[in-house]
């Protein structure tokens, strides 16, 4: 529902025969990602509704959990959007969900963030690839931070670093643009 709802929106904006529908494919990716939808559930106030709902008997840790883990809010956001879809339907609901997600549709519009298929894209004029690899992780499983390398033709060119592999992953890959030649 999430997914088709920003599709739909976009789709004319975005004159897909024009600008080709991998474009469209990026852009909609990153506004519906994980990251995007904590964003929206925390924007909506979904942790603090969830830490007034929990059970007394929860435990700081399930509580701290359920709160702000980016996967568990993630799914908390799309339980929600397709219970709206089930209660009201696509037609009332999709236009609820595109203003919830309207600043993270805008800023994947203004400023797309997939640096992996750019670098990607650039190493291939050359035939080069990149490998990423984790090479720390740090904090408890419900707060972890990664740091993940990038190499490219067996030296490592970059390294980034967040709260899930692959936030880690897409910051390794915008310190490797920069730090490659074009």
């Amino acid at each position: 529902m999430l997914s088709l709802a920003v599709t739909t929106h976009l789709y004319p904006r975005l004159a897909a025969e024009s600008h080709g529908a991998g474009r469209l494919t990026k852009i909609r990716a990153q506004a519906v990602s994980g990251r995007a939808c904590r964003v929206v559930a925390e924007r909506l106030g979904l942790p603090e509704r969830l830490r007034a709902a929990a059970p007394p008997d929860a435990g700081a840790a399930a509580t701290g959990l359920l709160v702000r883990t980016e996967r568990v809010l993630a799914s908390v956001i799309e339980a929600v959007i397709g219970a709206c879809y089930l209660a009201y339907g696509y037609e009332q609901t999709a236009p609820a969900v595109v203003e919830a997600f309207t600043p993270e549709i805008e800023e994947a519009l203004v400023s797309p963030a997939d640096f992996k298929s750019a670098l990607q894209e650039r190493l291939a004029r050359r035939g080069a690839l990149v490998r990423y690899e984790v090479v720390g992780e740090d904090g408890p499983p419900h707060d972890r931070t990664f740091e993940v390398s990038a190499t490219v033709e067996g030296a490592e060119v970059a390294r980034g670093s967040g709260r899930s592999k692959k936030d880690a992953e897409q910051a390794a890959a915008a310190a490797a643009l920069d730090a490659l030649p074009h």
